[in-house]
């Protein structure tokens, strides 16, 4: 009856989620697409090899996943052991003695025997112990190291994520730093040019000192930024090496060619609020957490009650070796059992109980505070990447008119009616402006990395790659990152 109630009784309190987490939004109030999410291997749509590559490189070699995984094998172990209190512990023995004492003293000598006693002995055994988990003790620990176990590989899963997140963001950094740098120094030679042209007219009489101060002022400005833009670069491609498990010396492989990954505009579908809870690592680990804490508090209710403990050991005892296998004739027999109830613990077993249900609590807020912020964290996403949508079309359509502009000061100056400080200061807005679209690029892609990241879900399991046809083009040119040059 002991061991058949031992299965069915628990001190843990019934498990009830939150009331944030249980009043979750049907919908999401920013979204303009509708279905499920789908997140497995998103990043393919950027149709960018070497990007599949470097995260590939970074999922097999990144030093904080190898930490992650050794967490997730010591909490796997650490579940097995909280597991073993439940089954019977059981040992084997084999014992040998030898003693020679003298009989003088003993109250035996003085007498015609032997002046000494020798005696030899041999034992083997095999004992076992088991405690019957009357109140639910061992089995609520052991619940609640599997629960632990599961928060630590739901952490796993969110560090893979967050390291794919890093290395996105770190290439499409050095993607926007190199066109960032070739832009720069274009904008340079346009304004060496320049700087030559107002000096020539300067000398004329026909501008002001005042206005070729401001054009050398503004040359030395743009030369004073390249050597940061530079430096920059450099700690980004330093700062994905480290990502992928590599030096920086050794990254030719992936950034000694073009970089040109694909822009992609449409919409993500964001699914339902509800499947946050399930797809979202880091709240599952913080609800697996929570009933950790929820079976560690009906643990240590039930110390409050008595234990009862089962002991026994069989075996041969004899004064020879070989007599250890006359098991008929020298066989023993131990049998025990214990009942052993707490009386005074000098408030320990309280004590426990109160430590034990204010983690509870606590864990009931991280996991709501986990569950709010998920659900901000996917409405700022989302609207954040239509917000750059909108900010790219607005640039690309800038880069028409800059271009345009452009064209037109070197037709009139080619015609000779135009003069070519004018086409200078045409060709320097038109390269400021890719500037800026090559910048507005890189947000579109973080935007929609920070869509992805906010929805979580398992990104690097091998599915077909994602149909993305790239409809909300506003040009079908800007098929790349950098745009039409």
């Amino acid at each position: 009856m002991a061991l058949l109630a031992s299965g069915c009784v628990s001190m843990a309190p019934d498990s009830k989620a939150p009331e944030i987490a249980a009043g979750v939004p049907q919908q999401y109030s920013k979204t303009d697409a509708i279905g499920a999410y789908e997140p497995v291997q998103w990043w393919t749509s950027f149709q960018d090899p070497i990007l599949n590559a470097v995260l590939d490189e970074a999922l097999a070699k990144n030093l904080d996943l190898a930490e992650a995984a050794a967490r997730l094998r010591a909490a796997e172990a650490q579940a097995r052991v909280s597991r073993s209190g439940l089954f019977p512990q059981i040992s084997a023995d084999l014992n040998s003695s030898y003693s020679d004492t003298p009989t003088a003293g003993t109250g035996f000598g003085g007498g015609a025997g032997a002046s000494r006693f020798q005696v030899e002995s041999y034992t083997s055994g095999l004992g076992f112990s088991y405690e019957v988990d009357l109140w639910g003790k061992l089995r609520d620990d052991a619940r609640a190291g599997r629960a632990d176990a599961v928060a630590a590989a739901a952490d796993l899963q969110a560090a893979r994520l967050a390291v794919m997140a890093e290395v996105i963001t770190s290439y499409f950094d050095i993607v926007d730093a190199r066109d960032q740098i070739a832009l720069t120094t274009k904008i340079i030679d346009v304004l060496g040019d320049r700087v030559e042209q107002t000096e020539n007219r300067y000398r004329r009489g026909l501008v002001t000192s005042f206005e070729l101060y401001q054009v050398r002022q503004d040359f030395r400005n743009i030369q004073a930024s390249l050597p940061q833009r530079e430096s920059q670069l450099t700690a980004t491609e330093g700062q994905l090496a480290v990502l992928i498990g590599r030096y920086t010396d050794n990254m030719d492989q992936f950034l000694g060619q073009k970089l040109a990954p694909r822009l992609i505009f449409t919409a993500i579908p964001s699914g339902l609020p509800i499947d946050l809870l399930a797809q979202r690592p880091d709240i599952y680990a913080e609800g697996q957490r929570l009933e950790a804490a929820r079976f560690n508090l009906g643990a240590r209710k039930a110390e409050r009650f008595p234990s009862i403990s089962l002991s026994g050991g069989t075996g041969t005892q004899a004064g020879n070796p070989s007599g250890l296998f006359d098991i008929f004739d020298k066989w023993v027999l131990n049998l025990g059992a214990g009942l052993t109830a707490p009386l005074f613990q000098g408030g320990r077993i309280r004590a426990n109980i109160e430590a034990a249900d204010a983690q509870y609590a606590q864990q009931a807020a991280v996991y709501a505070r986990t569950v709010l912020t998920a659900y901000q964290e996917v409405g700022a996403a989302i609207e954040g990447y239509e917000e750059e949508r909108q900010r790219y079309r607005f640039l690309f359509f800038q880069l028409d008119e800059a271009n345009a502009a452009a064209q037109l000061q070197s037709r009139r100056f080619a015609a000779g009616v135009g003069s070519y400080v004018d086409y200078l200061d045409a060709l320097r807005a038109q390269y400021q402006v890719q500037s800026s679209l090559s910048s507005a690029a890189r947000d579109v892609a973080l935007a929609r990395l920070a869509v992805h990241r906010a929805l979580g879900g398992s990104w690097d399991q091998p599915v077909s790659p994602i149909s993305d046809t790239g409809d909300d083009d506003p040009k079908a040119e800007a098929s790349e990152i950098r745009g039409d040059e």
